[in-house]
């Protein structure tokens, strides 16, 4: 029986990177230098660099289930989320090494993420149940409906915006208008991205937004209520 991947990376090195083979060693020889910190869910029907039109050395990829950031102190409502925290590595790496200017988190419709918050999740699974926790406090209190599901994961994606301005390194670049934040929100069926806007307090298409995202600097980074108790 073939074996699919090894087909797949020998077409890659045959056929595909001697393309963009000067671009690969350019950034090897003078290493990465992203400007954006994509922080998406792994769902494989979203794809960064292909939403975003960029290539090789463009983007700082972070990806798990429901793009959630973990707080800054690794603790969450119910208790403690077990484990190493690579999520919170790659953001400090992100913005102390590398100094990304924009920070994205990108969650999208139909997530599969999401809909366990209210479907639940199996008992053989205790970390992706312990991970939900970190979007717990979108949840709206009402029956699942196809409503409900989009503007919880939309509501998950501002929570996620919040919980960045604990990191110190992300509100001090954010305060200093260094680094812009950016919650977008994929509908995969319409390809299009619905950007947050903190002064509007809603998501609005792409094709009719004014700005890619809450700007360089967030209103509610301080006493202020946040936007998600609004809807």
């Amino acid at each position: 029986m073939p074996d699919e991947l090894l087909t797949r990376l020998r077409r890659f090195h045959d056929h595909t990177f001697p393309g963009v083979q000067d671009r690969f060693q350019h950034l090897v020889r003078d290493g990465q230098h992203p400007t954006i910190l994509f922080i998406g869910c792994s769902d494989s029907r979203l794809v960064p660099y292909l939403l975003t039109g960029t290539g090789p050395g463009e983007l700082f990829i972070v990806r798990n289930v429901g793009a959630f950031v973990p707080p800054y102190d690794g603790s969450t409502r119910q208790g403690q989320l077990a484990g190493f925290h690579g999520t919170s590595a790659a953001i400090e790496y992100a913005v102390l090494n590398l100094k990304v200017a924009h920070i994205v988190v990108c969650g999208h419709s139909h997530c599969g993420g999401v809909r366990a918050l209210y479907e639940g999740v199996s008992a053989e699974a205790p970390n992706l149940n312990a991970w939900l926790d970190l979007g717990r406090e979108a949840v709206l209190p009402v029956q699942l409906t196809d409503e409900a599901l989009r503007r919880t994961e939309q509501r998950a994606v501002v929570l996620q915006l919040e919980r960045l301005m604990d990191y110190p390194m992300v509100r001090t670049g954010v305060d200093a208008g260094r680094i812009a934040l950016h919650g977008w929100h994929y509908v995969i069926e319409d390809g299009e991205v619905h950007v947050f806007d903190v002064h509007r307090g809603a998501f609005v298409p792409a094709s009719s937004a004014e700005h890619s995202g809450t700007g360089p600097f967030l209103p509610f980074a301080g006493d202020e209520p946040s936007p998600i108790d609004a809807w």
